[in-house]
């Protein structure tokens, strides 16, 4: 599994002791599972090591000293920083091995016969439900939208019906009016001919630059109207430009985490769910990771998200990323079990959706 790695803390662990590195983690750790502050004396206690209170003080407070931990108001207790956060991540985070079980249902809902919009609105609820956070999956760029397959059919008189199929098995229908009636076999080469240039071509710009050659020399009038076709393509993904989406589901699990802060904050991060265009914003960014990338509190850039942390892993279609899926849940979420779960989704849903039908 490859997970993103900030290079803003490099060197930072070198500056602490192992004994301290230790502490460290065993205070994040402990503060994931019971969400209270961590005081000396418990970590002294906890920690395995033949050490004082005294000692294990001074060794927070360094930690305290480059921004690793803090003290929340008057607590006694330290817990980490979102620095704090990134380092344990990075450097020190043991991932856990995945149930059995959570790896069976990840596997079933996948194997289930569905569409490819049903499978993502599946998988952002599986989320949901195995990580009992919010789980989210975007919906295909339209930018990566390629056209897989062209048929025509020819209908009465000069009418030709075009089928267009996209790579998110998407369909599109269109009727042409053309110079002259075409035989079925003339349009059945016609369709092969343009299927294998988009093939080959690896998109529409590529395919246009092929046809512009091949009218200058062959029959016009078939070539017209696969160059009509490539332009009806290019309107299709444009269509699709700026009605980018995702599937979020959970969003009632984040209610009851009182980590994510006052009523006041849960009603804006609800707010930002429905305006969507922060978070996908966010998860964009994560489209060109390789493997897991994960943002930490006030890394997202957006306010409301300082509490939270998003764990999330691109999917791909046909060899090509086309989407993020992920989870959105407090910065004290269990990092260990939620990484091998989106990881494991996300090449999953991969493997699913290029064996649609």
């Amino acid at each position: 599994m490859r997970v993103h790695k900030h290079a803003d803390l490099k060197g930072l662990e070198e500056q602490i002791s192992e004994r301290g590195l230790y502490l460290f983690r065993s205070l994040v750790e402990r503060y994931i599972e019971a969400g209270q502050p961590v005081s000396s004396r418990a970590l002294a206690r906890d920690s395995g090591l033949d050490i004082s209170p005294a000692t294990v003080r001074n060794v927070m407070a360094d930690l305290e000293d480059i921004g690793l931990i803090r003290s929340p108001h008057t607590s006694a207790g330290r817990i980490p920083t979102v620095k704090g956060y990134r380092l344990f991540v990075d450097s020190l985070l043991q991932l856990s091995d995945m149930e059995s079980s959570k790896l069976q249902s990840i596997s079933e809902e996948m194997q289930l016969e569905t569409d490819a919009q049903q499978l993502l609105e599946r998988t952002s609820s599986m989320l949901s439900r195995i990580t009992r956070l919010a789980g989210v999956v975007t919906l295909p760029k339209s930018d990566s939208l390629t056209v897989r397959q062209v048929e025509f059919i020819p209908l009465s008189g000069d009418q030709v019906l075009m089928v267009l199929v996209m790579n998110d098995h998407e369909v599109q229908n269109r009727i042409f009016h053309t110079r002259r009636a075409f035989t079925l076999s003339e349009l059945q080469e016609a369709s092969g001919y343009l299927s294998d240039l988009l093939r080959l071509g690896s998109g529409l710009q590529a395919a246009r630059g092929q046809l512009v050659r091949e009218m200058r020399r062959t029959r016009d009038d078939i070539n017209q109207l696969m160059q009509a076709v490539i332009e009806f393509a290019e309107q299709a993904c444009r269509s699709r430009e700026g009605n980018e989406d995702y599937v979020l589901a959970g969003g009632t699990n984040l209610m009851e985490i009182g980590d994510l802060g006052d009523v006041e904050r849960i009603k804006r991060l609800f707010q930002t769910f429905e305006e969507k265009r922060d978070i996908l914003h966010l998860l964009d960014e994560a489209i060109q990771a390789e493997g897991v990338r994960i943002f930490i509190g006030e890394e997202s850039g957006y306010e409301v998200l300082d509490n939270c942390s998003v764990v999330a892993s691109p999917y791909e279609v046909d060899g090509r990323v086309v989407g993020v899926l992920g989870v959105i849940g407090p910065t004290r979420m269990p990092y260990s079990e939620v990484i091998p779960v989106v990881d494991v989704t996300a090449r999953m849903l991969s493997v699913a959706l290029n064996f649609q039908p």
